[in-house]
């Protein structure tokens, strides 16, 4: 798939079959993924796929801060994919203080990189994807067991499109976010 056809196709999905995504299909994506910039090549990021039709519904109903139009989404995909990070690294220098006023947000700028790269690659791949940040992350990381050292920056849902999108948004004209000085 050409690169400008794959960043104009690929849209957020929230409705899937229940068709799983093959083990073999998560691993050219996470392999694509792992193609990502990150600060100083820390490659700090990870994923961890949920398939557990009842860790999944927990998730959806429990660790998303009542923000209810999620928990549809999430109930309903075959696969939950939990981003995280590696803390303590992205952003910082060998003596532990920060390199830029940006702090620990590198670690951050370095997740969404990895999921635009994720979710690019699902699409080449013919699975749908969605991202959500409106999460606990810290019950996430608890349910998942996830590593000490790590912290949950997103979830993503994955599977196979269900039925035609009912309305896609229209995207700015370049003229409203493009300036140059």
């Amino acid at each position: 798939m050409e690169l400008q056809a794959c960043l104009e196709g690929r849209k957020s999905i929230r409705r899937f079959t229940e068709e799983a995504v093959p083990h073999e299909v998560v691993e050219k994506i996470v392999k694509a993924a792992s193609a990502s910039p990150s600060w100083k090549n820390t490659q700090v990021v990870r994923y961890t796929v949920v398939e557990d039709k009842e860790l999944i519904q927990k998730i959806g109903e429990e660790g998303i801060l009542g923000f209810k139009p999620n928990t549809k989404t999430i109930v309903n995909c075959p696969s939950l994919v939990v981003q995280s990070v590696v803390t303590g690294i992205c952003g910082y220098e060998e003596d532990g203080s920060f390199t830029t006023s940006f702090g620990n947000s590198w670690e951050m700028y370095d997740a969404g990189i990895s999921a635009q790269s994720f979710m690019l690659a699902a699409h080449e791949q013919g699975v749908g994807t969605v991202v959500m940040g409106i999460i606990d992350e810290n019950k996430i990381a608890e349910w998942i067991d996830l590593p000490e050292g790590e912290r949950v920056t997103a979830l993503i849902a994955m599977g196979y499109q269900s039925g035609e999108l009912k309305h896609i948004t229209p995207r700015k004209e370049v003229s409203e976010i493009l300036r140059y000085k």
